[in-house]
């Protein structure tokens, strides 16, 4: 079997199940990987024990993170239950455990510091990110705001969700509008202008893909190809742009954390937990499907909270 004909099926298999994009990218990625390390020119030729070895190469000598193995593996097990059509109740591989860890959180006063020193498009993203408490590729894909609240179409698990939008952006949120409806008048004038959609959409919408409602409101500041349906469009700025951005920020700020996109949403959850807030609340705004994510959140303010007094103090 051939890799462009077996990475070809496997991405049909993939898209027939409307898996995302980067779900897509990264099933690609560790099977390319995975065939080429083993070697394996035919679907017969895999096996568990190049399975596991596999696995055991990527732990040990590459030292991949455990939520990386486990990455790793379920990609490999896609192929081989929906490509191969593998019995893989057979492959006795037990996923990667990650540790648990407390998420790293920010004051209110540290968040607004770091969201002080950016700007543009990136000040809004981040100031969206803190206000609202969504995931930066939730933040990235909002389409044009028309009220004063964020719809999420088919965030995490392709669950949609409705979320507060902060009132002290509203005014710089408008001028964003503004602009953007510049760049989109601009790129329809010069035959384009139209909007970057999930795969094959487009077929569905057709031209209508160009009104302005389908628009990023942070878009990207060039046209490009879409990965998939091949027309041109103009896509949202890059995650890794605005995690450049944030890194700056967070040095000018002088804040001695480690701060990313992700940050944001756990200070957010946080914050509402000091004043008050119920979990059932929180787990609603953040989108959370067992309440048992949410209260993570209890651990990062600790105790004190509660009352509870140091047998030292007393």
């Amino acid at each position: 079997m051939k890799e462009s004909g077996y990475i070809s099926a496997i991405r049909t298999e993939i898209r027939v199940r409307h898996y995302s994009y980067q779900t897509e990218k990264s099933y690609l990625y560790w099977n390319r990987y995975f065939i080429n390390y083993c070697q394996i020119s035919h679907g017969s030729e895999i096996s568990a024990s190049k399975i596991g070895q596999f696995l055991c190469y990527i732990a040990e000598q590459c030292n991949v993170s455990a939520s990386t193995q486990e990455q790793a593996l379920c990609a490999i097990v896609f192929e081989c239950r929906y490509v191969l059509k593998m019995d893989t109740s057979g492959l006795d591989f037990p996923y990667a455990k990650a540790p648990k860890r407390i998420p790293q959180v920010l004051s209110t006063e540290e968040a607004k510091q770091i969201i002080g020193q950016m700007s543009g498009d990136h000040f809004l993203v981040a100031a969206i990110l803190f206000g609202a408490g969504l995931r930066l590729k939730e933040a990235l894909r909002i389409r044009v705001i028309n009220n004063k609240s964020i719809f999420i179409h088919q965030g995490k698990g392709k669950k949609d969700r409705v979320c507060i939008l902060p009132n002290e952006i509203i005014s710089p949120l408008e001028l964003q509008i503004e602009k953007v409806r510049k760049i989109h008048n601009k790129d329809y004038k010069a035959g384009f202008g139209m909007a970057s959609l999930p795969i094959s959409l487009i077929k569905k919408y057709g031209a209508s893909a160009r009104k302005f409602h389908w628009q990023f409101f942070s878009p990207a500041t060039r046209r490009c190809i879409h990965p998939s349906d091949g027309y041109i469009c103009r896509h949202h700025i890059h995650p890794t742009a605005f995690s450049k951005a944030l890194r700056l920020a967070t040095k000018k700020a002088a804040i001695d954390k480690r701060v990313t996109a992700h940050t944001f949403r756990h200070s957010f959850a946080t914050a509402l937990l000091r004043k008050g807030y119920d979990l059932r609340t929180i787990q609603e705004l953040m989108g959370h499907t067992d309440i048992k994510t949410t209260q993570i959140y209890t651990h990062v303010i600790g105790t004190h909270t509660s009352g509870v007094v140091s047998p030292f103090d007393s």
